[in-house]
C-alpha cells in the first residue's frame, strides 16, 4: 500500500514537471547567405553560403541559452599564389537569446549574442594546398524577427555578424586570417 502511494506521488510529480516543461526546448535549422566584410588573409573572399543547426532551452519566458553546430563555405582568389581557394568554417556556437513578443501578434523581436568555437579549412581548387587552422574562439551577434505561423513552429529571418581570427601557415608563409562576415538566414524553429 505504501509502495503504490509512493509510486503514485512520483508519477504525479513527473506529469506535473512534464506539463511545466512544455515548450521550453526548441530546435532550429537555419540556411543562409554570407557576405564577407573584408578579405580573408590574402584571399579576396566572395559571397558564401552555409547552414546551422541549434538547440535552445528557455531559462525564462523571454530568455534562452543555445548551442549548435554549423558549416559555412566561401570561395576566393589569393593574389600571392595566383590560385583560387575554397574555404570552410565549421564548428560550434553557443550563447544567449532574447525573444520579446510584439503586442499580441504572432511576431516577436529576437536578439542574440554568443561565442563560436570554429576552425577554417583552406584548399586550393587545384588541390595542391590544403591547410587547417585548428579550432579557435570568435564571437557573433544577431538580430531578427520570429514569426509563429503554426502552433510550436516559427520562421526566424535574422541578420548575424560573425568574427573569427586565427593564424595559418601556407607553404612556410605565416598569415593572419580574419573571417568577418554578415550572414542573412531564415531559420525554421520547432518548440517542444
Amino acid at each position: 500500500m505504501k509502495k503504490s502511494g509512493f509510486l503514485l506521488a512520483i508519477a504525479i510529480l513527473l506529469v506535473s514537471f512534464t506539463l511545466q516543461a512544455q515548450e521550453k526546448w526548441s530546435v532550429e535549422f537555419r540556411p543562409g547567405l554570407n557576405f564577407p566584410t573584408s578579405d580573408v588573409g590574402n584571399i579576396d573572399a566572395e559571397i558564401g553560403y552555409g547552414f546551422e543547426l541549434t538547440g535552445a532551452y528557455k531559462l525564462m519566458p523571454h530568455f534562452s541559452v543555445y548551442a549548435g553546430w554549423g558549416l559555412n563555405q566561401f570561395k576566393g582568389s589569393d593574389s600571392n599564389f595566383n590560385e583560387d581557394f575554397t574555404f570552410e568554417e565549421t564548428g560550434y556556437t553557443f550563447g544567449f537569446e532574447i525573444i520579446r513578443q510584439i503586442g499580441t501578434s504572432a511576431f516577436s523581436y529576437v536578439g542574440s549574442t554568443g561565442a563560436i568555437y570554429n576552425h577554417i579549412k583552406l584548399e586550393s581548387n587545384a588541390g595542391d594546398i590544403s591547410v587547417d587552422t585548428g579550432y579557435g574562439f570568435g564571437w557573433q551577434v544577431a538580430a531578427g524577427v520570429n514569426y509563429e505561423f503554426a502552433p510550436n513552429l516559427s520562421l526566424k529571418p535574422m541578420l548575424r555578424y560573425r568574427s573569427l581570427a586565427t593564424d595559418v601557415e601556407i607553404e612556410s608563409i605565416s598569415t593572419d586570417i580574419k573571417l568577418n562576415y554578415i550572414s542573412f538566414g531564415i531559420g525554421l524553429a520547432w518548440d517542444f
